[in-house]
Order: C-alpha cells, then sequence, then structure tokens
C-alpha cells in the first residue's frame, strides 16, 4: 500500500481531539453563562411581582393610601384576616402595617438578602448600600416624604463578583392608586 494511502496519523487524531475539545469547553460556558443570566432573570421577575403585590395592596385598603399609612410604616403583624367582605377588626393604619409585614416577609422568602420600602420620594430613583456592607438597611433607602407619589424599592444580591462582595440590585416602580 502506498505510503498517502494509510490514514490518519496520531497527529491528526490527537489535532481532532484537541479542536473537540476546546468546542465542548465553548459549550459549558456558554451553559453557564446561559444558567446564570436565567437566575438573575427570574430574580428580577420576581422584584416586579413582589412590586405590583404591594401596589395592590394599596389599592385594596383605600382608608389607608388616603391617610396617609403606607409612607414608610413600622411593619407588624396584627393578625388581619380576610373572612371575604373586611378584614377582622383592623384599622386602615392597621392594614397597612400588616400588609408591610406581610410584603416584607415576602420579599426575604422570594428574594436572596431581599429587602424593601414604600414611600413618598421626589427622587425615587435612588438608595443604595452607600456604606458597602453588602445590604440596604433602613438608612439608605432614600426615602425623602415628599411629593405626591409613592415608591415601592426592592433590593436584593443578584450575584458576587470576583473579590466575594455582594453585587446589589435594585428595581423602583412608582405608584399613585
Amino acid at each position: 500500500m502506498p505510503v498517502k494511502c494509510r490514514g490518519f496519523t496520531l497527529i491528526e487524531i490527537l489535532v481532532a481531539v484537541l479542536v473537540l475539545a476546546i468546542g465542548l469547553l465553548g459549550l459549558a460556558k456558554l451553559q453557564t453563562f446561559g444558567l446564570h443570566s436565567s437566575h438573575g432573570a427570574n430574580l428580577r421577575t420576581q422584584a416586579t411581582l413582589l412590586a405590583y403585590d404591594m401596589t395592590d395592596r394599596m389599592r385594596a385598603n383605600r382608608a389607608g393610601f388616603q391617610g396617609g399609612f403606607y409612607n414608610n410604616p413600622t411593619p407588624a403583624d396584627h393578625n388581619c384576616v380576610w373572612d371575604g367582605h373586611a378584614p377582622s377588626v383592623c384599622t386602615p393604619q392597621q392594614m397597612a402595617e400588616h400588609d408591610v409585614w406581610e410584603w416584607n416577609t415576602a420579599v426575604g422568602q422570594g428574594l436572596p438578602q431581599g429587602v424593601g420600602v414604600v414611600c413618598l420620594d421626589a427622587t425615587p430613583d435612588d438608595g443604595d448600600d452607600t456604606n458597602g456592607d453588602g445590604t440596604v438597611d433602613t438608612r439608605e433607602y432614600a426615602c425623602d416624604n415628599n411629593g405626591s407619589l409613592y415608591v415601592v424599592k426592592l433590593w436584593w444580591v443578584d450575584e458576587f463578583d470576583s473579590a466575594g462582595n455582594p453585587v446589589i440590585k435594585r428595581f423602583v416602580t412608582v405608584f399613585q392608586p
């Protein structure tokens, strides 16, 4: 048999395996990126649903909204139970405090290190981890209690940077029932 008809050499096989391995590593990286992006999108969807949950609660308690009881209230469990007609023995202020208590619980369960606030704010697109401790607390909400528009602000940890520090994301919606 002539030399040029003998088939693949060992070097040709190794090059083919190397090209295949690089291609598979690229696919694995692409899959990892896709999963990460999907997780981030899921968290943004949760934040959106939680923000609209609070706006719906405010619409349901019109007297509480008109009384200004949703402007940065102190969350409290007043055991306001809906019986199909009206909450049991809760004033509009108690209902607002109870709504925020339930909502904060849902935010904490639905978003990693999630926190949220409802307030009047003339500059809604502010508030962040200004002290750099990896969380957003009440001193960092940046609610100025001015204006006629309510703002629902949510923060959560979406990922960690290369140094292991949390990357905080924010979702803000402005609301006037």
